[in-house]
């Protein structure tokens, strides 16, 4: 791949989603949003490496998408008023009017939440347009096949253009109703940003930081809702670790082997206040802890330990408990057999792990060969800890990832 493609690419992780939501915001058609994006891009590839990259490479695709919309409506043989209005906003870009979501992302995400679509077509169609991520990232992410993605974000789009249901911002009324899967899309964007399902790089910090300023956004339209609250404290917490969890060259560096000097304790002190606010929250609105909240306090056990000895790791099987019970879901158990490893032992946490693969839990997903792998190394059973820790490798859709367990695996079959 030439260096600018490369470079293309980069502009287009940055720009694109943006791109996309500011079109959707005034055409209010997502799908022609998409194909003019994308035209923009196929442009890009074609005059950058022959011109070279322009000095605003996010307006100059931006330019191009808004001809595009142009080209497209004066194609149209039934140009009507509201369409030559909006041809014209789109050339002068003049934005008077008082919108309740001023921020272009998050009413993007807001707005492909449409209560006509099944919570997991909203989740899978809005990580495609907003987080642009592939059907196969989100598939990893969504523990889906990527027919099974494909086929729910087609079905959205139709449901959309069947229903004459315009692609516009909500009223601040059908705010609630859209926010339990506004709020997994931005998770689900940060998550890819904390452990990329695929490419070359373990940790994608743009990802990261754009799904927290998204929830700071959230929190400023809704600051009495608990689980806002706790989303971002969640965030905070996982993202203060980021300079610890990678070498220069970009190797990971698990948990225990972490330089925790390095962690950004401003970030985790302000986690702790967002999780006291949620808190705070919930009991002024007499409820408990809801999931974030639940996955904040433990990620704030770890985030004030001095070490991995030395965390309340008998803390974190109760926090998984009551998240399992708030919350199920294979992946809770999973972290919660790696908590009773460290509180009780891993023969017990073998047990559970075992259980979940008997299930059929998370199959396809490295994650569960990989945990199951770990246990097995710590109780002696090194061949078929070996065996797992591949498996765990061929699954893997993370180059780096994947080295890392082989290299787990490698070390197993060294002198005794």
């Amino acid at each position: 791949m030439s260096d600018v493609r490369r470079e293309i690419e980069a502009v287009w992780r940055i720009e694109g989603m943006r791109i996309v939501a500011s079109l959707a915001k005034v055409t209010r058609d997502l799908a022609l949003a998409e194909d003019v994006a994308q035209e923009a891009l196929v442009e890009a590839l074609s005059a950058w490496p022959r011109d070279g990259m322009p000095g605003n490479p996010g307006a100059w695709l931006t330019a191009v998408a808004k001809r595009r919309v142009i080209d497209v409506w004066r194609r149209r043989t039934a140009l009507d008023d509201r369409y030559a209005g909006i041809a014209h906003e789109l050339t002068d870009v003049v934005e008077a009017e008082w919108v309740p979501i001023a921020d272009d992302m998050l009413r993007l995400v807001f707005t492909a939440c449409h209560p006509s679509l099944s919570r997991e077509s909203q989740v899978a169609l809005t990580l495609r347009v907003v987080a642009g991520l592939t059907t196969e990232d989100i598939a990893r992410m969504l523990l889906a096949t990527v027919p099974a993605v494909q086929a729910r974000i087609t079905r959205a789009k139709k449901t959309l253009a069947a229903g004459g249901i315009p692609f516009e911002t909500p009223d601040p009324s059908e705010w609630p109703g859209r926010l339990g899967a506004v709020l997994s899309v931005v998770y689900m964007v940060f998550t890819e940003g904390y452990a990329a399902t695929s490419g070359e790089r373990w940790v994608r910090p743009d990802l990261a930081d754009e799904a927290i300023r998204l929830g700071r956004v959230v929190a400023g339209l809704l600051p009495r809702e608990p689980e806002v609250l706790g989303l971002l404290a969640l965030m905070d917490f996982q993202r203060a670790r980021f300079a610890a969890r990678e070498t220069r060259e970009g190797a990971p560096v698990l948990l225990g082997d972490q330089d925790r000097t390095r962690w950004d304790h401003s970030q985790i002190a302000r986690a702790t206040d967002e999780l006291r606010r949620a808190d705070a929250a919930a009991a002024a609105q007499g409820r408990g802890r809801g999931p974030y909240a639940l996955q904040a306090a433990i990620a704030q056990c770890h985030a004030v330990a001095a070490s991995v000895d030395e965390t309340d790791w008998e803390r974190i099987v109760v926090l998984y408990e009551m998240l399992g019970r708030v919350a199920p879901s294979p992946m809770v158990e999973l972290n919660r057999a790696a908590a009773v490893s460290m509180a009780v032992g891993p023969a017990e946490a073998l047990t559970i792990v075992d259980e979940l693969d008997r299930l059929g839990a998370l199959q396809g997903s490295h994650v569960l060969p990989s945990v199951r792998g770990e246990l097995l190394a710590r109780l002696g059973r090194k061949d078929a800890a070996w065996a797992e820790l591949i498996r765990a490798a061929e699954l893997s859709t993370n180059d780096v990832q994947r080295r890392v367990l082989r290299d787990k695996a490698d070390a197993l079959k060294g002198p005794e």
